[in-house]
C-alpha cells in the first residue's frame, strides 16, 4: 500500500462514550471477574450452596476497583507527561488530550465509591474479614498510580496483584458465598492471582524502555528480559503445579483439564521469548488473560460439576 493510498485511508472518529470506554479498558475486566467466580465455585463445592447476592455483590464491587484503577491511571500518566505519542500499548485517553484530565480522575473516583457503596451489602454479610480486604483493595487501587511512590513504579506490581486480584478475590468471595476460609481457597487465589500477574508482566516487558526513561524500576526492569521471560513462565507453570494440593477438590476429570492448559502455556512463554519488544506485545498480553480466564473456567467446571 502506497503512501497515497495510506492518507487516502478515513480516520473513523471515536466518540464520546466510546473514549471512556477505551478508558475504562474493559478487556483487563476478566482479571477481576476470574477469582470471583472461582471463589463461589469453591463454595459450592465446601457447602453444596451459593449466596448469590453477596457473589453479585462481590463482583460489582472487583470490577468497580479494576475500572477505578485503570483510569486512575490513566489520569496519573497523562499529568506526569507520560504515555504520549510513542507508546507502545492501548490508547491512554488523557495523555492523547482525548479526555480532560480532572474528568477522567474523578470518574475514577466515582469507580471506587461504586465499589464502596456495593460494598456496604458485602460488609454487612461478611463483617470485619470483608471490611478489610475491601479497604485493602480501594487503598492499593488508588495508591496503583498516585501517592508519592506509586505501586506501579515498583518490582511489587506482580506481588500486589496477586494478592488483591489473586488471594483476596478468591477468599472473600468464598466466604461471602459461604464457605470458610480454608487453604485451598488461599491456593486458588494464588493460583488465580499468578497469571494475572503475567498480563502486567507482558505490559512491563513491553514498557520496559520507555518506563525507565521516565524512572520506574518495574519488576521486568530490575531483573531484565531474561529473568522476566523466566518469571512469565513461573506464573504461568505454577497454577497447574499447585492443581495437585487441591487434587480432592478438583476430582480426575479437573486435574486432568488443568493439565491440558500445559499446551497453551507453553505457546505463551514461547511467544514471549520470541516476540521483539514492540506492539506486537499487546497480542500476547491479550491472550494472557485469556489464560487465566480459561484457568478460572476450567477450575470452576470441576468444582461444581
Amino acid at each position: 500500500m502506497s503512501l497515497a493510498t495510506l492518507s487516502a485511508v478515513p480516520v473513523v472518529p471515536i466518540s464520546k462514550f466510546g473514549l471512556w470506554i477505551r478508558a475504562a479498558r474493559p478487556r483487563t475486566l476478566t482479571i477481576a471477574v476470574s477469582p470471583v467466580i472461582v471463589g463461589a465455585a469453591l463454595a459450592w463445592r465446601e457447602v453444596g450452596a451459593i449466596a448469590w447476592l453477596p457473589v453479585l455483590t462481590a463482583l460489582v464491587v472487583a470490577i468497580a476497583i479494576q475500572i477505578g484503577t485503570n483510569l486512575m491511571n490513566d489520569a496519573a500518566d497523562g499529568a506526569r507527561g507520560h504515555d504520549g505519542p510513542g507508546r507502545l500499548g492501548p490508547l491512554r485517553v488523557t495523555a492523547a488530550g482525548l479526555l480532560d484530565l480532572a474528568d477522567v480522575r474523578r470518574a475514577g473516583f466515582i469507580a471506587f465509591a461504586v465499589a464502596g457503596l456495593a460494598g456496604l451489602h458485602a460488609v454487612h454479610v461478611g463483617g470485619w474479614p470483608i471490611l478489610a480486604i475491601g479497604i485493602a483493595s480501594v487503598v492499593a487501587g488508588l495508591c496503583y498510580s498516585n501517592g508519592p511512590r506509586p505501586i506501579a513504579f515498583t518490582p511489587f506490581g506482580e506481588a500486589f496483584v496477586v494478592a488483591f486480584f489473586g488471594v483476596a478475590a478468591v477468599v472473600g468471595t468464598a466466604l461471602l458465598a459461604g464457605a470458610g476460609l480454608s487453604a485451598a481457597g488461599v491456593l486458588l487465589g494464588v493460583a488465580l492471582g499468578l497469571p494475572a500477574a503475567a498480563v502486567l508482566m507482558v505490559n512491563n516487558h513491553r514498557d520496559r524502555d520507555a518506563d525507565q526513561r521516565n524512572g520506574r524500576r518495574t519488576l521486568a526492569i530490575v531483573i531484565g528480559p531474561h529473568w522476566s521471560a523466566f518469571a512469565y513462565a513461573v506464573m504461568l507453570l505454577a497454577p497447574i503445579l499447585i492443581m495437585p494440593v487441591v487434587a480432592d477438590l478438583l476430582r480426575a476429570v479437573g486435574f486432568v483439564a488443568v493439565i491440558l492448559l500445559l499446551a497453551p502455556a507453553a505457546f505463551l512463554m514461547f511467544r514471549f521469548t520470541t516476540t521483539p519488544i514492540g506492539i506486537g506485545l499487546n497480542r500476547l498480553l491479550a491472550l494472557t488473560a485469556l489464560y487465566q480466564l480459561a484457568l478460572a473456567i476450567v477450575v470452576t467446571l470441576a468444582l461444581m460439576v
